[in-house]
C-alpha cells in the first residue's frame, strides 16, 4: 500500500463540516457531486450514495453511519484548502450519530428542499449545530424541480429556524448545479480549526470499527498537537497505553499517512485487540508529554426501546455475544446485557434508540455475522414504584411485580413536534388522541403547513405511530420527538397462556383501556400461526389471575369412526370416548411449538388494533 509523506499544511486551510438534512434532502447525493467534482474518486469508481458503503444503506436508500472523507480543493482564490467532510444520517432514530460528527466539526452545511421546505428533522438538526456553536451555511436544495419555492423556503429558514437566508446557496445535487458555489461558502464562510499547533496531543475519538486482520480501527479528529506513527499513546478516560503502528486519512477508502496534524480528521490503528479499551468521545492524548484535561466528549445516549434477542440455535450464543460486542463498538448508541428466557433459551436483551435502530442492528447481526435470530417484543423501559418506597426501572414484562407488591407504574413520555400540511392536521389530531397524546401548541409555520406539538407515551410512538403519521399525511408528514421524563399510567402487565403456562417472551405490558384490544387481537394471530397440534390448545390473555381472552387451536381428528358402517351407536360413542381421553393424556405430556413468527406478532397487532 502506498504511503503519502504528510506536508505541513497550513491549519488556516483546512476545513471540517458536516451535511445536515431532513431524510430525503440530499445529504448523500450532494456529497456525492462534491467528491466529483474535486476528483476525490475518480469517474469510473463514482457510484449513487458513494459514501453509503453498507448494503442496508443502499436498499433502504438511508445513511445509518457517518462517514468521513478528505477533499482537496483549489479555491477561486487559487490557495488550495484540505475538507473533511462527514456525511451523517437523517432518520430521528440515528441522531446520535449526528452529535458525534458535528463535534468533530466547525461548520455544517444545512440542506433544505426547496419543495419541502423546512421539516421537523431540519429544525431539530439546525438547532443540534447551534447549540455545538458550529457556523451553519444554509444551501436550498433541488432548486431545478417544477415545483421549487425558493423564496418561500428562504422565508421558512429565517422565520422557522432563525438563520439569515439572504446569502443562502441554490443547489442541485443531482444535477451538479451550484456544487462550486457550497465549496466556496465551505471555504470562505466556515472558520478554520482553532487548535493549538505546539500543545500536547489531544485527539477527540468520534466512531471506531472492528477489522478482524487489524484490530480496532478508531476514528478520530486531532484538537490539540499531532499524532504520528510510532508515538506512544493513552486514552485518558479508559486509561489504556498504546504505540500507534498507522495513522491516516480518508479518500474515502484509507490511505496512511505519517502524520495527523491539528485539525484534521483520519484514523489510527494500535492494534487494540479488546474492544472494550475504545470509548467513542474518549480522549487521546502522548504519553510522555499528556494534556491536562481531556475533552469534553460526548454525552451519555439512553436507549429507549428493549427487546429479546435469542439465537434460533442454542449452540450459537456464543457467536452472537462476540458479534454484539463487534457491533458496539461501531455503534455506542445500543447496548446488551445477558437474559434468558424459559420459551427459548439463553439470549441478550438489549437497548435501541427506535425501532428502525432495532431493525437495523438485527439486519446486520444476520447478514455480516451469518446469524439467524429470534426476536421478541419491543418494548419501552417502565419506572415502578413498590409498597415498600423502593424505585426500579424495568425493561421487559416479566419484571413487573404482582400487583399487591405494586405502588405505582411510570412510563416514558415525549414531546413531538409534528410538521404537517394544514389540511391533514385534523387527521394527525385523530391520531394523536388515539395514542393517548396531550395536546400542546398549534404553531402555523406559513399559509399551507403547521407544527402540531404534542406529549404521549413513548410506548405509543416507538411500534408504528410514524408510518402510520406518513399514511395519514399521504407522506408529507415530519416527526421529530425528545424524552421529557416519566408519568404515571394505568398500565397492566397482559400475560399470554397456553394450555395455562404463561409464556414470558410473548408478554407485555399495556394500558388497562387498550389490554382487551391488543390480547384478542394478539391471541388471534397467535392462533393463525401456532400450527395444529395432536392436541387442543387454548390460547389465553390474562391479566393477573382474570383472562380476559380465549381463542382455541382445534386439535387434529382422525376420524376413527370411519369403520363403522352401522350397527350399534354405543360402538361409535366408545371409540370417540377413547380417542378423547387419549389426546386428553397427550395434553398433559406434550408441549406446544410456537413458531419464531410469533413473536414478532405484536408489532403487526398493534398495527391492526387501530
Amino acid at each position: 500500500m502506498e504511503v503519502r509523506t504528510e506536508m505541513n499544511f497550513p491549519q488556516s486551510r483546512i476545513r471540517n463540516f458536516c451535511i445536515i438534512a431532513h431524510i430525503d434532502h440530499g445529504k448523500s447525493t450532494l456529497a456525492d457531486r462534491l467528491l466529483q467534482i474535486t476528483n476525490t474518486i475518480e469517474a469510473r469508481n463514482m457510484q449513487e450514495q458513494t459514501l453509503d458503503t453498507m448494503d442496508i444503506e443502499r436498499e433502504r436508500g438511508i445513511t445509518i453511519k457517518s462517514v468521513a472523507v478528505r477533499i482537496q480543493y483549489t479555491a477561486k482564490d487559487g490557495h488550495e484548502y484540505r475538507l473533511h467532510l462527514i456525511d451523517t444520517p437523517g432518520h430521528v432514530d440515528f441522531a446520535y450519530e449526528v452529535s458525534r460528527a458535528m463535534a468533530a466539526c466547525e461548520g455544517a452545511l444545512l440542506l433544505v428542499d426547496a419543495a419541502q421546505g423546512v421539516q421537523a428533522q431540519t429544525l431539530a438538526n439546525a438547532y443540534k449545530a447551534i447549540d455545538q456553536d458550529l457556523e451553519i451555511v444554509p444551501v436550498i436544495n433541488k432548486v431545478d424541480l417544477p415545483n421549487a419555492d425558493i423564496e418561500g423556503t428562504q422565508l421558512q429558514i429565517e422565520e422557522v429556524i432563525g438563520l439569515n437566508s439572504e446569502h443562502a446557496v441554490l443547489a442541485s445535487a443531482k444535477s451538479g448545479l451550484g456544487t462550486i458555489d457550497v465549496l466556496e461558502a465551505v471555504v470562505h464562510r466556515m472558520p478554520p480549526p482553532h487548535g493549538l499547533v505546539d500543545a500536547p496531543l489531544r485527539a477527540l475519538i468520534f466512531d471506531a470499527k472492528y477489522d478482524s486482520y487489524r484490530g480496532v480501527v478508531v476514528y478520530l479528529r486531532v484538537v490539540d498537537g499531532h499524532l504520528r506513527v510510532g508515538q506512544k499513546i493513552k486514552m485518558m478516560v479508559m486509561n489504556v497505553k498504546y504505540e500507534v503502528t498507522e495513522v491516516g486519512c480518508f479518500t474515502p477508502s484509507m490511505v496512511p499517512c505519517k502524520t495527523l496534524n491539528t485539525g484534521e480528521v483520519g484514523y489510527m490503528i494500535c492494534n487494540i485487540k479488546t474492544l472494550k479499551d475504545t470509548k467513542v468521545g474518549d480522549t487521546v492524548t502522548d504519553v510522555n508529554h499528556p494534556a491536562m484535561l481531556p475533552l469534553p466528549g460526548y454525552k451519555e445516549v439512553k436507549p429507549v426501546v428493549f427487546c429479546g434477542m435469542y439465537p434460533a440455535a442454542n449452540s450459537d450464543y456464543n457467536d452472537l455475544r462476540d458479534a454484539l460486542e463487534k457491533l458496539q463498538l461501531n455503534d455506542a448508541s445500543f447496548e446488551f446485557i445477558a437474559d434468558s428466557s424459559d420459551a427459548l433459551g439463553l439470549g441478550f436483551r438489549l437497548g435501541f434508540l427506535g425501532l428502525l435502530h432495532l431493525e437495523i442492528i438485527q439486519e446486520r447481526l444476520e447478514r455480516e455475522h451469518n446469524l439467524t435470530l429470534v426476536t421478541t417484543m419491543p418494548n419501552v423501559a417502565y419506572r415502578i414504584t413498590y409498597t415498600d418506597g423502593r424505585e426500579e426501572i424495568i425493561q421487559k414484562a416479566s419484571q413487573m411485580p404482582p400487583r399487591s407488591e405494586l405502588a405505582s407504574c411510570e412510563e416514558p413520555y415525549i414531546e413531538a413536534d409534528i410538521m404537517v400540511p394544514n389540511e391533514y392536521l385534523s387527521a394527525v389530531i385523530d391520531l394523536c388522541k388515539k395514542k393517548r397524546g396531550i395536546h400542546v401548541r398549534v404553531d402555523y409555520v406559513d399559509n399551507t403547513r403547521c407544527m402540531a406539538v404534542y406529549q404521549m407515551p413513548l410506548a405509543e410512538i416507538v411500534i408504528d405511530f410514524y408510518d402510520k403519521l406518513k399514511t395519514y399525511t399521504r407522506g408529507y408528514g415530519s416527526l421529530e420527538y425528545r424524552l421529557i421524563g416519566y408519568r404515571p399510567g394505568d398500565l397492566v402487565k397482559l400475560d399470554i397462556l397456553l394450555n395455562g403456562d404463561a409464556v414470558d417472551a410473548l408478554s407485555t405490558i399495556v394500558h388497562r383501556n387498550n389490554a382487551e384490544t391488543v390480547g384478542r387481537a394478539l391471541a388471534a394471530k397467535l392462533k393463525s400461526l401456532i400450527p395444529r397440534q395432536q392436541f387442543e390448545v387454548a390460547i389465553q390473555a390474562a391479566i393477573g389471575n382474570k383472562v380476559v381472552v380465549r381463542e382455541t387451536v382445534k386439535a387434529l381428528r382422525k376420524n376413527v369412526t370411519a369403520k363403522c358402517y352401522g350397527g350399534d351407536i354405543t360402538r361409535k360413542r366408545k371409540l370417540l370416548e377413547k380417542q378423547k381421553a387419549g389426546k386428553k393424556r397427550m395434553k398433559q405430556v406434550g408441549s406446544v411449538e410456537v413458531p419464531q413468527e410469533a413473536f414478532m406478532a405484536m408489532l403487526r397487532v398493534n398495527a391492526e388494533t387501530e
